[in-house]
């Protein structure tokens, strides 16, 4: 059962294009004493292999302002996003739905505010049964509500341009032994989404103000074993391009449910060889963003939002912190929600889940539009969003996910609805 509600702000397609302005800002978030880790099994930091940052960037045109973070975290739950925002809203009277908040998921980061859907799944016990750290918390959220203000007061004019380029930084991870049965390890033959999208903002004189890179790969070059805090990949192809390129760069992750790095699970930097990630991902984003189409000044911005309501697995429970993203049709029901933004012809749209890449491959290849990019992890985290297939094999991403096999084609038939509607 699928059924779709409108949420949100729409704004007529019909609208003029207006001139764009945008801006940047980006903010060490790094933790100054030992932290709980997040991703593997409860550990604690020991020290700080490379820093974490929040990465934002703001547009601005015909009245419409949107903000993009990225920030080098692994995960947090949807309700520390709508208390952010609705906080954000309070301090600034930026409109909470404005905020678009991604993380690169780095396993090799700080817990952010409390495990909430962690507390539903029984292959996650004991990962979150320590107290959660409220003052880090309030450290990262007060970091980036600042960060969108500074950014809100750097508008300037900008032009804008999109494209894509290719990478092997990433291969499918769920490896299948003869008898069928699936584990986490490598799959050279299963689908996996190597598409970057890119999106440069600069200024009317070229320069250049930030980028914004879009490429799904788990942040899991480091094991559970590492406790350095760390930025992983994502963390380590930022730094790079930001060293070449002299501006701020957002790693937006994609649809990386099922999509490790090539070098995946290894105890410290040197033996994941995590710097070659500077060649592997790194090189190929630069050589695509030196090959992008012409900027433009003037554009139109739309934005909105609709809810896959989609049925919730039998016998799960639910943590009443989420109250908001649960029903009963009949049945329990998980109201996950998706929004979409329309940049003249290029579409981004997101979901608070680790998405399995044939998913969004899908949505994409039904998208009218020239561009489309989906952004992953984005205002929060229920859990896996695997394929009807993936449920029926089975493995370790099925039973870390509150939905059944029936969310790929809610989920899909939600998105695509709205993207040719947007057309």
């Amino acid at each position: 059962m699928l059924r779709l509600v409108l949420l949100g702000f729409v704004l007529p397609l019909s609208l003029a294009a207006a001139p764009l302005r945008a801006s940047a800002v980006r903010v060490d978030i790094t933790p100054q004493k030992s932290e709980w880790l997040m991703g593997y099994q409860a550990r604690q930091s020991t020290g700080v292999h490379d820093h974490l940052y929040h990465r934002v960037v703001a547009l601005e045109a015909g009245g419409r302002q949107i903000y993009f973070v990225s920030s080098d975290l692994c995960l947090f739950s949807p309700k520390v996003y709508d208390d952010t925002a609705r906080e954000l809203q309070q301090e600034t009277g930026i409109d909470a739905k404005s905020l678009w908040w991604s993380v690169t998921h780095t396993h090799s980061a700080p817990e952010v505010g409390p495990p909430d859907i962690y507390k539903i799944y029984a292959n996650l016990a004991g990962r979150s049964d320590h107290e959660w750290d409220r003052e880090y918390t309030a450290f990262v959220t007060k970091a980036l509500i600042d960060a969108v203000r500074r950014a809100r007061e750097k508008l300037e004019p900008a032009r804008i341009s999109f494209g894509e380029g290719i990478a092997f930084a990433n291969i499918n991870r769920r490896a299948k032994d003869v008898d069928g049965k699936v584990s986490l390890g490598l799959n050279p033959d299963g689908p996996a989404d190597r598409q970057i999208g890119l999106i440069r903002l600069e200024r009317p004189d070229g320069s250049l103000i930030a980028l914004i890179a879009n490429y799904a790969m788990h942040g899991t070059v480091l094991s559970g074993k590492n406790l350095l805090i760390s930025g992983d990949a994502p963390g380590t192809v930022t730094a790079y391009l930001e060293k070449k390129l002299g501006a701020p760069v957002l790693y937006i992750n994609g649809a990386e449910g099922n999509l490790a790095p090539i070098y995946s699970g290894y105890p410290d930097p040197r033996s994941g060889h995590l710097s070659q990630f500077r060649v592997l991902l790194g090189d190929k984003i630069l050589a695509a963003e030196e090959s992008l189409g012409p900027a433009t000044g003037d554009v139109s911005l739309t934005a909105g939002e609709t809810i896959a309501a989609t049925p919730r697995k039998a016998g799960l429970g639910w943590p009443a912190e989420l109250a908001a993203y649960s029903a009963n049709e009949g049945r329990a029901m998980v109201r996950l929600p998706l929004r979409f933004l329309r940049i003249d012809d290029t579409l981004i749209w997101s979901a608070p889940v680790e998405m399995f890449c044939e998913i969004a491959m899908d949505v994409r290849a039904h998208s009218p539009f020239a561009h489309t990019y989906y952004f992953g992890y984005t205002d929060g985290w229920f859990g896996y969003l695997p394929t009807a297939r993936a449920f029926e094999e089975g493995g370790y991403e099925p039973t870390t996910s509150p939905f059944t096999g029936q969310a790929e084609t809610d989920v899909k038939r939600a998105a695509i609805a709205y993207i040719q509607g947007m057309r």
